[in-house]
């Protein structure tokens, strides 16, 4: 089974990171600031390179604590104000902060307040604020600390730290997280430690981390795989020097917060009056992640696709005018540090052969001819085409569990006069310019035939058996395909062509 492999063992780790992050709250006056490096709730990237790995773990762990710990969100004004895009799930970084709140509630988790940072008056943020004000969340503005980076003295006084709103929270474990990198997570802390002090409190702060890890070696395709996922943000991993010098001892860690080291130290002892506790960057961290790997052949080559992954979802960004070309050859670069190429993946070169049969077959659509391939558990792959009729993705879901439920192809499973129906109502009715079914569409029309097609019944049920599969396409998803695809699961990537000549496409 190719995708049942695993390589990760959560009971270890949660074992491991619970009984750590304990010691660690124990050490600072039982108050302790604990900032979460990553994604709470729903760590994709995680899962992919792990294998096993359960992408909420951090939940259950919140949930070992739950009785200790409540939660701050951290959400930056500026992404509010551009509408910055959580890629994985395809919704912009403030929804994702209500879809944040709504899950650690449901996972029976105190959400004290969400802090809108490096906040300058964004009218965006002030409407985000009296949304969740409305619905009874504490919301709190944090400004651009004066004096940031390099002047110390204003940092932590009442121009810097001091003119942020001072969150009052009563539990010894306070979560600092957010929706993505740049939140400003460690500022927050930083500022909640500023006013603790000044209120004659100690507390103390640390950092959950996942990735890099630490006790990994720096070319580990683990490692390498988080350099893949954060080319964007020129992140590289690298041995921390800090933590060399203090122990003789190898740790890796990124450039980011080797480079963030001296000026929160200086920060600190300037707060404290005390030497800095961590002697590195690497001791701020609570991170256990190495120590739950049970297999490193299986998460080596997982990583490995992620890193193929990553370079594919840059190349479509780039093309989307998402990103620039120095994120592209970055991610280029990484790839070929581990000597992959895209053909490395396996459904590339089908979703590719698909397209060109395409060609040749006289089927595509307005001149454009796209293939699709999808890799199932056991192995086997199965393509798909588009058409007049369906797209690519459709024709491949709709083959793939034909092929799971051992129904002959000849079968249909949305009968054609369904098919033609709706085609006929997008162009006829709805006035579309798209009138072939994308995937979210051919779901729909799947469920409907179920009501008299027993064989779309039993190929129904073998959806579930789709989720975590890989595929490819030779174009790039388009919006009804991208929210099928998510609902079902399938981690996908594409070559970065255009369905259309048309600029818009919403279907």
């Amino acid at each position: 089974m190719v995708n049942a492999k695993i390589g990760f063992d959560n009971e270890t780790y949660l074992a491991e990171q619970t009984e750590e992050i304990r010691r660690r709250a124990g050490q600072n006056g039982n108050k302790l600031y604990l900032e979460f490096g990553g994604k709470l709730m729903h760590d994709m990237h995680a899962e992919r390179v792990l294998p096993g790995y359960d992408p909420n773990v951090k939940l259950r762990l919140l949930q070992k604590l739950k009785d200790q710990a409540e939660i701050l969100l951290c959400i930056y004004a500026g992404d509010i104000e551009r509408k910055k895009m959580r890629a994985d799930f395809g919704i912009s970084y403030d929804v994702d902060a209500l879809k944040l709140i709504d899950g650690l509630r449901s996972w029976g988790l105190l959400v004290s307040a969400v802090v809108i940072t490096r906040f300058s008056g964004q009218h965006a943020a002030k409407q985000f604020r009296a949304r969740l004000e409305h619905r009874g969340i504490k919301v709190y503005y944090h400004y651009v600390t004066q004096g940031y980076p390099a002047d110390v003295d204003t940092i932590v006084s009442e121009e810097g730290y001091g003119a942020n709103e001072f969150v009052e929270t009563r539990r010894p474990i306070v979560v600092v997280t957010g929706p993505g990198p740049g939140s400003g997570k460690l500022a927050t802390c930083l500022s909640q430690l500023y006013h603790e002090r000044r209120l004659g409190r100690v507390a103390g702060y640390a950092k959950f981390e996942t990735f890099p890890v630490w006790n990994l070696e720096l070319e580990h395709p683990v490692n390498v795989a988080y350099e893949a996922a954060t080319a964007d943000l020129k992140d590289c991993n690298l041995v921390d020097p800090y933590h060399l010098q203090a122990y003789s001892k190898i740790a890796i860690n990124y450039n980011r917060d080797v480079d963030a080291f001296p000026l929160l130290r200086a920060i600190w002892e300037k707060m404290t009056k005390e030497p800095c506790p961590y002697k590195s960057p690497t001791d701020m961290g609570v991170n256990r992640v190495g120590f739950g790997i049970v297999d490193d052949a299986i998460v080596c080559e997982a990583s490995k696709q992620e890193v193929i992954r990553r370079y594919f979802r840059h190349l479509c960004e780039y093309a989307s005018g998402q990103t620039e070309q120095s994120t592209v050859d970055r991610a280029h670069e990484i790839m070929l540090k581990l000597g992959l190429a895209p053909e490395d993946r396996a459904v590339v070169k089908p979703a590719r052969q698909a397209g060109q049969d395409a060609m040749t077959q006289g089927k595509g659509r307005n001149g454009v001819f796209c293939g699709a391939a999808i890799q199932l558990k056991d192995g086997r792959i199965v393509v798909g085409k588009n058409s007049e009729q369906m797209h690519a993705a459709a024709s491949m879901v709709l083959n793939a569990i034909k092929v799971l439920a051992e129904i002959p192809d000849q079968i249909h499973l949305i009968a054609p006069q369904v098919v033609q129906s709706i085609v006929r109502m997008k162009h006829d009715i709805l006035k579309g310019k798209f009138t072939s079914l994308n995937l979210d569409e051919a779901l729909i029309g799947l469920a409907i035939s179920c009501a008299t097609n027993p064989a779309a019944q039993i190929a129904m049920e073998r959806l579930i058996d789709l989720r975590n599969c890989e595929m490819h396409m030779t174009h790039m998803v388009t919006p009804g395909d991208e929210a099928g695809l998510r609902r079902v699961g399938i981690r996908f990537t594409s070559d970065p062509f255009f369905a259309s000549s048309e600029l818009f496409i919403d279907a």
